[in-house]
């Protein structure tokens, strides 16, 4: 299982997930909903912090694969992942 460059932080909303990956010499701020982590890794709702950030971890593979396709497509220095993001083209 691949772990986070850097330690995920649940936002201070608490609407979602922030994580930052690292391309080369290259830093791109990523979030990733709790809707999204309720609609495609099973986090149950209303779950508490330390639910939504295992959750999190053990989602991470295929989380970072969908964000390096969205960036690869489409460079950007930030990028938010929703639950369409998840969805099968």
């Amino acid at each position: 299982m691949e772990k986070p460059e850097f330690e995920p932080q649940i936002l201070a909303d608490g609407q979602g997930v922030s994580f930052v990956l690292v391309r080369g010499h290259t830093v791109v701020e990523c979030t990733i909903t709790i809707a999204a982590l309720e609609a495609h890794f099973w986090l149950e709702p209303r779950a508490d912090d330390v639910r939504i950030l295992r959750t999190f971890r053990d989602g991470y593979s295929r989380i970072r694969a969908v964000a390096e396709r969205r960036l690869l497509a489409h460079p950007r220095a930030r990028l938010e992942l929703a639950p369409d993001d998840f969805r099968p083209p």
